[in-house]
Formats: structure tokens, sequence, C-alpha cells
């Protein structure tokens, strides 16, 4: 059962304090308190997954915080798309369309190929366009389980793709 009570006291101690921290690292102050409340909503959800043998309280709320404050950055370095061109566009050259084809073919199998729960947390990161957080919310795996899971994935569609 939640203690809003205790909650209300975490979020009072930690809120400004978090914020501060946020701002320390350069972002601004609206960002930092709109991140700050976040992180805090993220406490309240994943308390029950605390493990006080891990770390003290102070320290899994700021590894909290920077880990939303890495997304957040993230986010805002995504490259805008290019702008769209009106009218008509040149008809593709023939072969371009068949390598295409074949690219498209060799990567959907290359998908299918990997392991399961590799596969979808590539789905949910460059389909579904989460950021690792998000899915680590979504799914209630740890952040580095994701990462890993990523990472080996994106190696397996390299070699496949070779």
């Amino acid at each position: 059962m939640r203690d809003e009570a205790a909650f209300i006291r975490v979020f009072e101690h930690f809120a400004p304090r978090v914020k501060a921290f946020l701002m320390r690292t350069g972002m601004d102050a609206a960002l930092a308190e709109k991140c700050a409340q976040e992180v805090l909503v993220t406490v309240w959800n994943k308390a029950h997954l605390y493990d006080a043998t891990r770390a003290s309280p102070s320290t899994w709320i700021f590894t909290i915080a920077r880990n939303r404050k890495i997304d957040v950055l993230r986010k805002q370095r995504r490259p805008e798309p290019e702008d769209l061109t009106w009218g008509p566009e040149a008809e593709p050259v023939q072969e371009d369309i068949l390598g295409f084809q074949q690219e498209s073919e060799q990567l959907g199998r290359a998908l299918r190929d990997l392991p399961v729960k590799q596969r979808e947390l590539i789905e949910q990161a460059y389909f579904g366009d989460l950021s690792h957080s998000e899915i680590a919310e979504r799914t209630g795996l740890p952040l580095g389980t994701i990462k890993s899971r990523i990472r080996l994935a994106l190696e397996r569609l390299r070699h496949s793709m070779k």
C-alpha cells in the first residue's frame, strides 16, 4: 500500500533539490521543474522497486534524475526532419528501387531472426520512437537491461546486413 503522507514528505524534501541539481547541469528553470516532477512521479510509481541494499534513497532518486536529464537532452538533440519539397519528384531509378526492396527484405529477415526479447525492444525504440526510459517504464525492465539488449540486437542486425 502506498503511503501518501510519506511521499509528500519525500516530495517536499527532494523536489527542490532535484530541480537545483538539474539547473546546475545547465537545464533552464521551467524544464528542470518539469523534470523534477517527472522524477518524483517515477519515484512514486517505482517505490516498490527501491532496494536499500543497493543504494541510499537520495542516491536512487538522483540516479533517476540523472537518467531523466539524459533522456531529455537526447530528445532535444534529435535532428529535425528536412523540409518537405512540394511538387512532383523525379522517378527513382529501377536499380535503386530493386536495391531498396532487397535491403528491406534482408532487414525484415534479420529482425525476425532476432531473439524475441531483443526484437520487441528494437521495435519499441525505433518503430515506436520511445526512449530507453520510456521503454523501461512500460516494460518494468531495468534500464541497463534494455540498453544491453538493444546494443546486442543492433550488433546482430549490423552483422546480418553485411
